[in-house]
């Protein structure tokens, strides 16, 4: 046999690199304590912070298409902080380990992404299984079907004023549906689940229902500060000071005197987005006190946990338990083996 080319060689090692790659990219949904990652992922939050000894290290949040996870750059430096910081998508190399029952990430090498390195930024992003355009579609369609012309008109004008935003904000900075697309997500799958209820409910006014879940989380877009990709920065002035159902009501308020909205149908739907939270720690002040306002509050509870079920058990094998889920109580989960018909 002849002697290999350098051009073969070539070739042969770069086949070698690109298989070892392969080999320890995961998806975050995919990776399990005890294994090695490098891969590409977008940097969702970061902090640098301090160890009970003075030391410092930066903790950040890490995602894919598939999941987030908490990362640790243990070895702080100037250079490294630059990085962090002015990197959207970064390349890591590290160990998944457990810590206190969930999954982290120590991260030994850490740089930003590069042209040479032709990653698509959309196969990064966490978004909403459905595309958005067409969840807004169906909530304009779920607006539609309120039978006042007042309250109509009032959905229809603020749904206008935001229209553009829905398109990408999520629902929340960490917790449930925080991805983009996230807010029209929860909000589409909360007027389905409550189409449902009042065809049970038949007592229920459906259109302080429809209303009252457009409305309930509208104004997180003025409480969070997101960009295109739904990946939000921090809380806005006005987040922090009011909160997104303080200012909610106020939407409402402002926006129903320029249609002159009768009295009682405004303080109805505003007392629907104050109380929808339940307990003042929470952020609400009053308990509903209609019947419309106690299915709200239950709408939007039951579908924060059924995406936190769902999401914590993408990716576990049946028949196996999930990591202690911070956001249930540390509740280990469990993954049927029946089928999902």
């Amino acid at each position: 046999m002849g002697q290999a080319s350098i051009g073969e060689i070539l070739k042969d090692k770069e086949r070698e690199q690109m298989n070892k790659l392969i080999s320890t990219h995961k998806n975050i949904a995919e990776i399990k304590a005890g294994e090695k990652i490098e891969s590409f992922y977008l940097i969702k939050s970061f902090e640098v912070k301090k160890t009970t000894a003075g030391k410092q290290y930066i903790d950040l949040n890490i995602v894919d298409k598939t999941g987030e996870v908490n990362a640790k750059i243990w070895e702080y430096s100037n250079d490294t902080e630059k990085i962090v910081a002015d990197s959207s998508i970064v390349k890591i190399r590290g160990e998944v380990l457990e810590w206190s029952g969930s999954k982290q990430v120590k991260v030994n090498k850490i740089r930003g992404v590069l042209p040479v390195d032709n990653v698509k930024i959309a196969e990064l992003i966490p978004s909403a299984p459905v595309e958005s355009c067409d969840m807004l579609n169906t909530i304009r369609m779920y607006a539609s079907k309120i039978k006042d012309k007042q309250i109509k008109l009032l959905v229809h004008n603020i749904l206008d004023k935001y229209n553009n935003k829905l398109l990408y904000y999520p629902a929340a900075k960490k917790n449930h549906h925080s991805y983009m697309g996230g807010l029209l997500y929860h909000t589409m799958r909360m007027l389905q689940l409550g189409e449902k209820l009042g065809l049970v409910y038949t007592f229920l006014n459906m259109d302080y229902i429809y209303a009252g879940v457009l409305l309930h989380d509208i104004c997180k877009i003025i409480e969070m500060d997101s960009d295109e990709y739904g990946v939000v920065s921090d809380y806005t002035m006005e987040g922090k000071l009011l909160g997104h159902i303080i200012q909610g009501v106020k939407e409402i308020e402002i926006e129903g005197e320029k249609i002159e909205l009768d009295r009682e149908k405004s303080i109805i739907l505003q007392h629907m987005v104050l109380s929808h939270h339940y307990e003042p720690e929470f952020g609400s002040p009053k308990k509903p006190m209609t019947p419309e306002a106690e299915i709200l509050h239950f709408l939007d509870i039951i579908d924060a946990r059924m995406f936190d079920f769902e999401h914590a058990l993408e990716g576990v094998e049946p028949g196996a338990f999930t990591d202690k889920i911070w956001l249930l109580d540390n509740r280990n989960l469990y993954k049927a083996t029946t089928e999902n018909k």
